[in-house]
């Protein structure tokens, strides 16, 4: 017997080495080390977790520990991830975010069971979530001053392109009014401390604001999450009309490409190291005295090597007056901006993201953005 159960396990390997088996169905990871019998997918274990949820849709087993009939290593051969995708992936709108295993729970979850068990991409739909080209609800904000979370009511509108949101339900006055075409919003459940935390970042008079969310139930913050996404690709492929898809999408919400400390010192020889809190979005780097600020402290664009912009490694004396001795300098054409890390290790993965940005040459809307920034220095 165990030698028929040494044969099964290894026809299941075989598996996954087929075309398009080699990394999970839902995230993309390498290697998926499990299976579902009755979906016919191979999985990384965490998204195996959330299958195990969903148990009466999909049946999980490991690939090496567990034990595969010869009916279920037929039924994984004839099927495999390739064709579940062609079937729970058909229409997935174009703006709709696919998480990887780089992303957080809520999102990967979501996707999962928006597959699968609420089997939303079997058919088109219209834009999700979206009533007449209005979508509202409530979301839980966070006070900018005191730190508590209160329900609030959001509006988010295609037609002119804006999220607003109100103090009460039935006020007729929005406290604020966001245009989408400069919203990021990315999940940050770690600094927010909350599974389902939101941080929804625009732009206001040329400065970044930030407001932090969440919903109770996983579906609806990301609903609004894709939501916000839907609106802005609409409203780029009005102002961009020659923009190809693809180009719309690369500039939907995303992740930031780093977040964490270093401390800054100013412009004056005299001036003391501080540390602060670094968000870098795309070209633009923020800074906050805190993770969780609504305004930053401010900001530095990062434009092209091209255009004179260069970063480098530098050693920093304890003499200058930082507790840090990793350093990196930010030249830019109007002035060079010096950091510090704690580690080497975390001062050399700023210095390849800067990198990255600056390897890169910028676009015109770029261009009018740095253009900005000189205004205010």
């Amino acid at each position: 017997m165990s030698g028929e159960q040494d044969w099964n396990k290894k026809s299941v390997r075989i598996l996954t080495r087929k075309d398009g088996n080699t990394k999970c169905a839902d995230c993309g990871e390498p290697d998926p080390q499990w299976a579902s019998s009755t979906l016919g997918i191979f999985l990384c274990v965490t998204c195996s977790g959330v299958h195990r949820n969903i148990s009466a849709i999909s049946k999980v087993k490991s690939l090496s520990m567990a034990k595969w009939e010869e009916e279920q290593i037929e039924f994984l051969e004839k099927h495999g991830n390739d064709a579940a995708k062609a079937t729970y992936e058909a229409h997935v709108p174009v703006y709709y975010y696919r998480p990887t295993h780089l992303d957080c729970q809520v999102l990967r979850e979501q996707w999962i069971r928006a597959k699968y068990e609420r089997k939303e991409f079997m058919k088109k739909v219209d834009l999700d979530g979206f009533s007449n080209g209005v979508k509202q609800g409530t979301l839980l904000k966070r006070g900018r001053d005191n730190g508590q979370y209160l329900v609030r009511k959001f509006v988010l509108t295609l037609l002119d392109g804006t999220l607003r949101y109100f103090i009460k339900s039935d006020a007729k006055e929005p406290k604020a009014v966001i245009k989408v075409d400069s919203v990021n919003a990315t999940f940050q459940p770690e600094k927010m401390k909350h599974n389902h935390g939101l941080q929804i970042t625009y732009i206001k008079d040329n400065r970044a604001r930030n407001i932090f969310v969440y919903h109770n139930d996983g579906q609806e913050i990301v609903s609004w999450f894709n939501a916000i996404r839907a609106a802005q690709f609409y409203y780029m492929q009005i102002a961009f009309p020659m923009a190809t898809d693809k180009e719309i999408v690369s500039h939907l919400p995303q992740n930031f490409l780093k977040e964490g400390y270093m401390e800054k010192t100013g412009p004056k020889p005299t001036d003391a190291f501080k540390r602060r809190w670094f968000t870098l979005d795309h070209r633009r780097l923020m800074y906050f005295k805190d993770p969780l600020d609504a305004f930053a402290k401010g900001e530095i664009f990062l434009g092209s090597s091209e255009r004179g912009y260069r970063v480098k490694a530098e050693t920093v004396s304890s003499t200058q007056g930082s507790m840090w001795s990793y350093g990196i300098s930010v030249n830019t054409p109007e002035r060079t901006y010096l950091f510090t890390c704690e580690s080497e290790t975390e001062r050399d993965s700023w210095i390849k993201v800067f990198d990255k940005v600056i390897s890169v040459p910028m676009t015109v809307r770029e261009q009018g953005v740095a253009a900005k920034f000189k205004q205010r220095t």
